[in-house]
């Protein structure tokens, strides 16, 4: 749980490690002092000062750009304080112990310290600073974070548009709609002696059947955003020597697991996130399945079987130079069962027959085919993991989102769909519609931050990095 005092911050603001330039962040309430001390002189706002930043001897720790952004207008809302260094660790270090020091000294003047307070900012608590300080709403926030963390372009540019608030106005729009409809439905319940039917007049049931069909748009949009952000776990099961690992190499294009002709070599799950247009796969290649008494090789079948329980679609690799051998065939069988009953109905499993360049198709073997060594199918078979993911040919304006978003959106649907069936019944139960409209804004509310516990906000900030 994050504190909410009003206490100053500082932090390391770039990631560690060595670099042209570190940046030390200072967030609070009357940062002047610090400013004297450490810089020598007074900053004008938003403008860059190159100049020495001093130890407590007076010795110059670096040199550097300093920068002032006064409240409220600073990523926080508060002062904000940035050190610009040389981007050395010890260097960013001994500046932010400097902050520190600096703040716990006494001035001569008043006996008390020069910056009361400052301490090491947690994780994520600049940004949550300028969330509370309504700089930005929670599912902006959010797009920072996935700002920094996105794994494709698409994702990048998505992430970008819901910072700028292009999901948060699609999220008000919705709000806006419902706001109305509860008006008209609380302005029924309040006067009904004058017998003013404002539902009909105002057109209810088109108001709400309007709002049922943005609701669709913006959780179309969502549900591709959450998958530009998230990808899906995909995992390549079947029989020892199928081509499992060849078929990581081949969609990874790097030889990432060892490939021999001999039976389990693939003793561990090799993972790799691979793009398709834009949308990540985490795919995960796994020991081959079969009976063995190798304890080493017994491990790795139950891991494998455990990444399986957890995937969001299965490759069933089957080998077509083995198709033919009655062994073969009977212990494909004997997995397909296992599948069907460790998998819920809503993971596909598709079979994907290999080393079609060395063998003619069985006549049986329905799914697609391909060859890893060759790279023929392939092509085919990308085209088939997009559409498992559920990816759809971007539309413009695309947001990132998150599973939280996406189910929040669903239970919005859930109460205009329950409200609906109330506006329509013959007896309308106007206490129970506006109930439902007034669940169905909270659910919004919940996206934007304006209805949200405090635990979820720690949940969601605790996975920011420092000095953001």
């Amino acid at each position: 749980m994050f504190s909410r005092s009003h206490d100053p911050i500082v932090a390391i603001a770039t990631a560690p490690g060595r670099g042209a330039v570190g940046i030390v962040r200072v967030s609070g309430r009357d940062l002047a002092s610090l400013v004297q001390v450490l810089c020598g002189r007074s900053l004008k706002a938003r403008e860059a000062s190159y100049l020495p930043f001093r130890a407590n001897d007076g010795s110059i720790i670096d040199q550097g750009l300093a920068l002032y952004f006064p409240s409220p207008h600073s990523y926080t809302g508060e002062d904000v304080l940035e050190f610009q260094a040389h981007g050395g660790p010890v260097v960013l270090q001994l500046l932010l112990a400097r902050c520190l020091e600096v703040a716990a000294e006494v001035t001569a003047s008043t006996g008390q310290p020069r910056l009361r307070g400052l301490r090491l900012a947690q994780p994520g608590e600049f940004t949550e600073r300028a969330f509370h300080n309504d700089k930005i709403d929670l599912a902006q926030a959010e797009a920072i974070a996935d700002l920094i963390d996105a794994s494709t372009e698409a994702a990048a540019r998505s992430a970008s548009r819901s910072l700028a608030g292009e999901f948060s106005r699609e999220i008000h729009g919705l709000r806006d709609a419902l706001i109305h409809l509860r008006m008209l439905v609380e302005a029924t319940l309040d006067f009904p002696e004058e017998e003013i039917d404002f539902l009909r007049k105002a057109d209810a049931h088109g108001q709400l059947s309007k709002l049922e069909q943005d609701l669709a748009a913006v959780m179309q949009k969502a549900r591709q955003g959450a998958l530009l952000r998230e990808g899906i776990r995909v995992v390549i099961a079947g029989q020892p020597n199928a081509g499992k690992s060849s078929l990581l190499n081949a969609l990874a294009g790097a030889e990432l697991a060892i490939v021999t002709p001999i039976e389990g070599t693939t003793r561990d799950k090799v993972q790799q996130t691979i793009q398709i247009d834009g949308v990540p796969l985490h795919v995960i290649d796994t020991a081959g399945l079969r009976e063995s008494e190798d304890e080493v090789e017994k491990i790795g079948i139950a891991r494998a079987w455990d990444e399986i329980k957890a995937a969001d679609a299965v490759l069933f690799l089957h080998d077509l130079t083995r198709a033919h051998s009655q062994p073969y065939q009977l212990a494909d069988a004997v997995i397909a069962q296992t599948l069907s009953q460790n998998l819920p109905a809503r993971v596909p499993v598709v079979d994907v027959w290999n080393k079609v360049d060395t063998a003619h198709p069985a006549p049986h073997a329905n799914g697609l085919r391909l060859s890893a060594k060759t790279g023929l199918g392939l092509d085919e078979l990308r085209k088939k993991l997009l559409t498992l993911a559920g990816w759809q040919a971007a539309p413009e304006g695309l947001f990132i989102a998150r599973a939280r978003h996406v189910q929040a959106l669903e239970h919005v649907q859930m109460h205009i769909k329950a409200a609906t069936q109330h506006l329509a019944a013959k007896t309308q139960a106007l206490d129970l519609l506006a109930e439902e409209l007034r669940l169905g804004q909270n659910a919004l509310n919940e996206i934007t931050g304006e209805f949200t516990s405090d635990d979820l906000l720690g949940v969601i900030f605790s996975s920011f990095c420092i000095g953001k």
